[in-house]
Order: structure tokens, then sequence, then C-alpha cells
């Protein structure tokens, strides 16, 4: 009987997606496709994805990329055979365990002789008739040998689920750009997003001499640490220096904050626009910070004409976010101690909760739409 070591991949939320489903299906075997390359294949069959075909030297990397792609519910290491009694009944008989156990079966395909509950209570006592001390517990067995059965003509025998992220497939709820700023938040709402199955670009504002070039390097690493959940290949650097002079020059101080916000949003409504994203996305979270008040928010909003502004963090406690970051490897690059933007000019007493008509009185006192113009048409694009 030929036996062949397989990864068996589940999903969860595209079952609920009824008549599209098979438009999510296709977007994951993309995805898979993509992180696969040169590693291994994956093909598809019902509501599994199976990838075969790899150095087992390679298992760990495989693994990691399965873990860094949304729309994965989880995945097991097992074996394919090919489907018969015969052969199911053969490998059942070579399998070695200690302590208690149950045999689960799923029958996708029907034509299969023998159905799943009495399939699995025959190979239980194939087990049990092989290994000296072992019990079967149906509640909480120590050991789950599941017989998958699918309609491809092999079967699929493995023990043990290793949970996976979750969520949609990256590409399957259009494109966003993310405010990316190099701390803790913004990396994770980016993350956040494309959990929900958003695409990801980017945009950074620079205030070069005011900030580093180190300070910028830190946003192109914090880019790429995020481009494996993300799909994330464009990073936006839009020179603010000139932005910031003329609010510091023109403009009442504790405006400050307020007023390089709206830019910021006009500028990254424009950028989004070119180039087909739906959304903005910001790492705001309701009270972290005096300025991220509703009353800000609300007047950051007015900036932007048409896009609506995501905030996936909005109501998520620091630690949590902090806790994500980590598994995500950002954490370690975010808190490295490079000014961004926001620190450039920062007021001693920032206005909390702005009022529009007061935001708009200082504005008159700058050329918004040239200053728009020259930061766009200076952006430096990077490829990640």
């Amino acid at each position: 009987m030929e036996q062949k070591k397989v990864i068996v991949l589940k999903y969860s939320e595209i079952h609920l997606k009824g008549g599209n489903r098979k438009f999510f299906e296709k977007a994951l075997l993309k995805n898979l496709k993509y992180k696969m390359y040169k590693l291994a294949k994956v093909t598809h069959t019902g509501s599994r994805y199976i990838v075969h075909d790899f150095d087992e030297n390679n298992l760990e990397e495989i693994e990691i990329k399965i873990m860094q792609t949304f729309g994965v519910h989880s995945y097991s290491i097992g074996t394919e055979i090919a489907t018969s009694y015969e052969n199911v009944k053969e490998f059942c008989s070579s399998i070695n365990l200690t302590g208690t156990f149950k045999v689960d079966t799923t029958r996708a395909d029907k034509t299969f002789p023998v159905n799943s509950m009495d399939l699995s209570r025959e190979m239980g006592g194939v087990i049990l008739k092989n290994n000296s001390g072992l019990e079967v517990d149906v509640k909480n067995p120590q050991t789950l040998v599941k017989i998958d059965i699918r309609e491809n003509g092999y079967t699929y025998i493995y023990m043990g689920e290793n949970k996976a992220l979750g969520g949609l497939p990256v590409g399957t709820s259009s494109k966003g750009l993310v405010l990316l700023s190099g701390g803790i938040d913004s990396p994770v709402c980016a993350v956040e997003m494309a959990k929900r199955g958003m695409e990801i670009m980017a945009i950074h504002f620079h205030s070069f001499p005011y900030t580093s070039e180190q300070a910028k390097q830190k946003v192109v690493d914090l880019a790429g640490l995020i481009k494996p959940y993300t799909n994330l290949n464009t990073l936006f650097v839009v020179p603010f220096t000139k932005i910031q002079e003329a609010i510091h020059k023109n403009c009442n101080e504790e405006y400050m904050i307020t007023l390089m916000r709206r830019f910021m949003m006009r500028i990254s409504e424009r950028i989004a626009k070119e180039n087909d994203c739906q959304c903005l996305i910001t790492g705001e979270n309701l009270g972290q910070v005096a300025s991220q008040t509703i009353e800000s928010m609300t007047i950051t909003n007015n900036a932007i004409e048409y896009l609506p502004v995501m905030r996936p963090l909005i109501s998520k406690d620091k630690e949590e976010i902090i806790e994500i970051s980590k598994k995500i490897n950002t954490f370690e690059t975010s808190i490295l101690p490079y000014e961004d933007c926001c620190t450039v000019f920062l007021p001693k007493y920032p206005i909390i909760k702005p009022k529009l008509e007061k935001v708009l009185k200082e504005e008159a006192n700058l050329k918004i739409e040239e200053l728009v113009n020259e930061a766009i048409a200076n952006v430096e694009v990077i490829r990640i």
C-alpha cells in the first residue's frame, strides 16, 4: 500500500458563504499556492486543502506559512492512502498508541461501502487489538484518530489538529490603505483587517530631517513583517515636513495634531483612490491617548470626501494589542526608539475635543491644496 505524508487543512467561516463559497475557496487556494511556491504543492478537494509533495526538512517552514494564512481554521499532519476498506484497515493495524483514544470518521465520499459510525467502531477494534493496555474514551480521549474519506479517491488519516488563524482569505474583501506609523498599533490593525479578507497597501508620513532615516527604515521593516499575513507589497512614503512647518508657523499650536491628521487623511484618501483602495485603515483606539476622542475622530473624518475609515482596534485593550503584536512578531520592531512624525512640534496641551468651526478657522491660514499636491507629487513608492 502506497502512503504519502501530507498536511490536511480545514476552513470554517467559508462554510457560511452559501452560493459564494467557491469564490472564497478559490481565493484561499490561490493564497496557499503562493505561500507554498517551491516548497510544496496544494490541491483542493471538497472542504479540504491538501499540502503534499514536500521535503520533510521544510516542514517547519511550511507550518509557519500555514499559520500566516487567513482562511485556514486548522491543519493536521497525516498520511494519504488510496481509498479502500482494506487500505484503511491495514493502516489502522500499524497505529501504535497508549492511553485512551477515539476513532472519528468523515465520509465525504458516499460511495464508500461502510458508513462513518460503523467504520469508526470497526477501526477502533483493529487499533485496540494491536495495542495492549489501550482504552476507548469517546468523550475525552488523549488521542483522536481521524479517518477522512474524501471525494478525490484518497483517504487521509491523522491524529490531532493544530488551530490556525481562521478568518477569510486575503483578497476577498477588496483593498484598503493602512496609515502605518511605526508604533505598536498600526501593524496590528493592518493584520486585523487582513483577517477579514482585505488586501492591504500602506502609507507612511516621514518628516526628514526631524525624523531620521532609521525611523523610515523601521516602518519598511514593519511592512515586511506583516507582509506574510497581509500580502502587502506597496508602501507609500509621504514627505510631511513642509506641511508640519506650515502648521507650526501659521496655526495655534494646540491644534497641531488635529490639523496634521486632517492633512494625513486628505493625502491618504487621494492616494487610496488612485490605487483602487476602498477604505482607509488606522490604528486609533478610543481613549488610548488624550487626542483619540470621538470628537477628534469626527473632525478627522470630516477632512475625507468619500472613503470610510476602518478602526479595527477601536475598543481593544492595550494589552490585547500588544499580545497580537507579539504573535505577529512586530512588537520588538515597533518599540525601537526612533521618533515618528507625530512627535515633531508636539504641543504641550493638544486640544482633545476640537470644534469644527475653530479647526476650519485655523486651516484658513494654510494653503491646503498646494501643500497636499506638493506632498503627493513627491511620494516615494517602496516595494516590499
